[in-house]
């Protein structure tokens, strides 16, 4: 963004400042706030940022908001007095985005969002010019600073788009206006703001709330409960990837290896891929990648050479080569049955190595059913696989006495909150022959555990 402050003045329907430097870019924060930045101070219950206004014109700042009713605005400098920073900034990125000739791709679901992302903006990058949602910015906030520090070159911005609650896709959908979006899946994240399955789905489908007119919605078309939103829609274009027959784009076999994933698709496409990621739900999630790229009009050629390069962001089925020559997998960002259940069946399936162990913490925000959810787990764990496991958090007491039966003392380890414990468990237990899945909802933060391990 290169906008004059009298420019975004016009945008919000403010007065003409009286001074109008050139503005390049957006900050919340001054810590990372660069030069020619707007900084914009949000006032909140603990921190009010227009304490820090004057710091960051001595950071390089360009102009600033302030507050109209928060007194004592500092003089000799370009202030814009807004009523809401939240809502000038969504206003601000509004605009913005109605300038642009941007190509945009919103991409939500219960799991596997980022790692599509990733996936996505990896292969469109060696031949286009791509921008993609930096981080968790993903919400009301995040989505505006993204759209903000686009290039006005940018030709596809892929953007991740987070929710808790009814109305938070539609209002992000409405502000990005898609062309393509998708759902990776319906998980049980947010059950306890949404209240069933049907309800994460029903947020879900709200993506297609500024989905362009002639705009592609991809699905997990696996996923029953979508079904009956894309059938009360028939206008709506959409192409479906998944395991089953039906799919537009279908997943036909799969081998893993330390390096990663090769697999067949057909439908749309009949081909080999591979990528450097491990898991039969990383591969899903390539599919719906790999069908926005063949809409685009990628080969190919062209979408199998750049998947081989992807990297995705760290704690997403990420391997990791321990001192003693064993292998963990740190899948430890987020966790829900669905993709708990996901990274437990690749594990069952994976002939990388033989010695095979679990470390698994609480999942969080899963509403009244949370104990149920946690100990159907054990259904997908067994004692002819399974060398060990080892649990963490106090909702995972639930599992434990689930697998109690079936595991000895000497395979079954379950703390509430003590990574020593469990640091000193494995250490004990795992070897050069050892691969040991590590998965677990953000709170738990399991890559404790994985530390002490690394090389």
């Amino acid at each position: 963004m290169k906008k004059t402050l009298a420019q975004i003045a016009k945008w919000l329907g403010l007065e003409q400042p009286t001074s109008n430097p050139v503005v390049t870019g957006v900050s919340i924060n001054t810590r990372t706030l660069r030069p020619g930045d707007l900084f914009i101070p949000f006032r909140g219950e603990n921190v009010n940022g227009h304490k820090f206004v004057e710091a960051a014109f001595e950071n390089g700042a360009a102009a600033a908001f302030w507050l109209k009713d928060e007194p004592n605005p500092p003089k000799d400098v370009p202030l814009l007095f807004v009523e809401s920073s939240e809502e000038a900034l969504q206003q601000m990125a509004r605009a913005y985005r109605s300038e642009l000739s941007t190509v945009f791709i919103g991409i939500t679901g219960s799991n596997g969002k980022t790692s599509t992302k990733d996936l996505l903006a990896g292969m469109l990058t060696p031949y286009f010019r791509v921008k993609k949602t930096e981080g968790n910015f993903n919400n009301e906030l995040g989505l505006p600073l993204t759209i903000l520090s686009l290039e006005e070159d940018t030709e596809y911005a892929v953007l991740e788009m987070g929710m808790s609650s009814f109305g938070e896709i539609e209002f992000l959908s409405n502000m990005a206006k898609p062309t393509y979006a998708v759902i990776t899946n319906i998980g049980e994240a947010h059950m306890q703001d949404l209240g069933s399955r049907e309800g994460i789905a029903k947020a879900k489908f709200e993506i297609i709330s500024g989905l362009a007119k002639d705009g592609l919605l991809v699905y997990d078309g696996d996923e029953p409960l979508l079904k009956p939103f894309i059938s009360n829609v028939p206008e709506l274009n959409t192409k479906s990837f998944g395991t089953d027959e039906l799919n537009d784009l279908r997943i036909e076999q799969v081998t893993f290896t330390e390096q990663g994933s090769s697999f067949m698709v057909s439908g749309e496409l009949n081909e080999e891929m591979t990528i450097p990621v491990l898991g039969k739900h990383q591969v899903k999630n390539t599919l719906a990648a790999i069908l926005i790229g063949k809409e685009i009009g990628l080969s190919a050629q062209q979408m199998r050479e750049a998947l081989k390069q992807i990297v995705l962001t760290d704690m997403r089925m990420q391997v990791i080569e321990a001192k003693n020559g064993s292998i963990f997998i740190n899948d430890a960002y987020n966790a829900a049955p669905t993709s708990m259940k996901a990274a437990i069946h690749f594990l069952e399936k994976s002939t990388i190595k033989p010695d095979k162990w679990l470390v698994l913490g609480d999942m969080l925000e899963l509403g009244p059913n949370e104990k149920s959810f946690h100990e159907e787990i054990s259904h997908s764990i067994s004692n002819e696989v399974f060398s060990g496991i080892c649990l963490f958090g106090p909702r995972m007491k639930w599992l434990y006495d689930q697998l109690a039966d079936k595991f000895s003392e000497q395979q079954l380890k379950w703390v509430e909150d003590d990574y020593e414990s469990l640091i000193s468990f494995l250490n004990s237990n795992i070897k050069k022959d050892s691969i040991v899945l590590v998965k677990g909802s953000r709170g738990m933060r399991l890559e404790k555990v994985i530390e002490p391990f690394q090389k």
